[in-house]
């Protein structure tokens, strides 16, 4: 089952072609969408630091459940999509979220919204995850509308957006970028994963604790994962997880992310 929450700020004949199923057309669109990173992965670091605020940190930003003032309690990112509106987090970070309340902050810092805030609209969740919290589906994405801003503004035209990982090597470097729930910066570590199991990697970084959820695992600059997945991406702050992206996982995507007009 896909979540709504609000429809996007566009016509409602869009919203509800945009529900359907994607058939041959999305797929080919999607194509445009993702990307398939290099396979060459360059030294692990394992070393967890405040991220600059430069254009990738930019396009990520935390969650909060009301105003900059109501503290953050996950991380998301924002993705390519043909209407520009979309983020991705982790699907445990979405599940009973009261979207009219939600707003997501990209490249917030130190109490301050550079790129403003932006509404939560709609919900894109794999039923796996709604019916069994299965960690290999904890992965969501979101639409998101300016709060308070111009009709028609989306968020990928003002920091931009990570393509979509359809690939990995087998032992990728991953950068992960993140704000805990008790900072007001982001952190960044990049490090070698390993594989947990067929369905779950695994990265050794210290600090990323409570609010990291969500977090975009970034492979040569596309997003290959989000903080999630086994035990809501580990119970270790030194020690995190990401469900490996999947049919399903990529199904979600072209439903939120591509337009069939």
């Amino acid at each position: 089952m896909i979540q709504h929450l609000l429809p996007r700020a566009c016509d409602f004949a869009r919203v509800r072609t945009r529900r359907a199923l994607r058939i041959l057309p999305a797929l080919v669109a999607v194509s445009t969408l993702l990307s398939v990173p290099d396979a060459a992965a360059a030294s692990g670091f394992g070393v967890t630091s405040r991220a600059v605020p430069d254009a990738v940190a930019a396009r990520v930003g935390p969650l909060f459940e009301g105003s900059l003032d109501d503290g953050h309690f996950c991380t998301a990112s924002v993705v390519r999509s043909d209407y520009g509106d979309v983020i991705a987090t982790a699907a445990h970070c979405l599940d009973g979220l009261d979207g009219e309340d939600a707003v997501f902050a990209p490249g917030y810092r130190d109490g301050v919204a550079p790129y403003g805030l932006w509404r939560l609209t709609g919900s894109y969740i794999a039923p796996e995850w709604t019916d069994s919290e299965d960690p290999d589906d904890d992965i969501a994405f979101a639409t998101v509308a300016p709060l308070g801003g111009a009709e028609g503004q989306n968020v990928q035209d003002v920091v931009g957006g990570f393509r979509v990982a359809v690939a990995r090597p087998d032992r990728p470097t991953v950068t992960v970028l993140g704000y805990p729930s008790n900072r007001e910066a982001p952190l960044r570590c990049a490090n070698v994963t390993t594989l947990l199991s067929g369905t779950q990697r695994r990265i050794d970084c210290p600090d990323l604790s409570g609010g990291t959820s969500g977090s975009p695992w970034l492979v040569d600059g596309a997003l290959a994962g989000v903080l999630g997945g086994y035990e809501a991406g580990g119970s270790d702050p030194d020690v995190s997880y990401s469900a490996v992206l999947g049919e399903q996982a990529l199904e979600l995507y072209r439903q939120a992310a591509v337009s069939t007009e």
